[in-house]
């Protein structure tokens, strides 16, 4: 009888582990910016606060300026000084999907700027745990509900500080405490930018993937399971 109860447990673990392997996929984004057209259709925001405000929003990526990470050539997500107008502090956001965000989380993607930099770039990776929400205020300085900063890259404008090659960048969300609903963003925040800058040129963010981490829960009876399996060997 011990042994019939231990294969169910087993069982048991398996299918709840599948369970949650499932529901994280369905939560995981893997983008190549193929066509930045279909962006909005699959969750992605976008919210230019930069003063004063430019022409331009981010934009299929321009394979005469560098080709992409990996795909066709222009397969990237293109920003640059044309965020802002004049002298301007640049605060351009793209929003990724809400998702239910959780500690372990990963997000992957690669950044560059052009090959021989003049004027520097940055770059924020920002959170929010106020579910859909696509708050990010209304000024070139505020953050709205994406009140953890993930990532500064380039936080000095130093010319040599943001990456001139396709560069790989790696965060794993923590301090969350429960699994929330919410959601990750991209800033391009430059000050002194613009085209009469001495701030901003152009960068390119590529091969993006947003992993969840497996469910406690769902790892914690994988272990019962795997014990009950040891023990019915023995």
């Amino acid at each position: 009888m011990l042994k019939y109860s231990q294969f169910a447990i087993a069982v048991v673990a398996a299918l709840v582990l599948a369970t949650g392997a499932s529901v994280a996929t369905a939560q995981n984004i893997t983008e190549g910016f193929d066509d930045i057209t279909t962006l909005p259709a699959a969750g992605w925001a976008e919210q230019n606060n930069s003063v004063p405000l430019g022409v331009q929003p981010y934009f299929q990526g321009n394979s005469s300026v560098f080709a992409s990470q990996g795909g066709a050539a222009n397969s990237y997500l293109g920003v640059n000084f044309n965020s802002g107008s004049g002298l301007s502090t640049i605060s351009n956001w793209k929003i990724m999907p809400n998702r239910v965000l959780s500690n372990g989380d990963t997000l992957k993607f690669y950044t560059r700027t052009v090959d021989t930099p003049a004027y520097p770039d940055r770059l924020q990776v920002r959170m929010s745990l106020n579910g859909a929400s696509t708050n990010v205020g209304s000024t070139a300085t505020s953050v709205g509900d994406f009140t953890t900063l993930l990532l500064d890259i380039n936080p000095t404008y130093s010319l040599s500080g943001y990456p001139n090659g396709w560069t790989q960048y790696s965060i794993t969300l923590s301090g969350i405490g429960a699994p929330t609903s919410g959601r990750l963003a991209f800033r391009y925040f430059v000050e002194n930018g613009g085209p009469s800058g001495a701030n901003s040129d152009y960068i390119g963010i590529d091969t993006l993937a947003y992993t969840q981490a497996p469910e406690p829960a769902a790892l914690a009876l994988l272990g019962i399971g795997g014990l009950a399996l040891i023990r019915r060997r023995r």
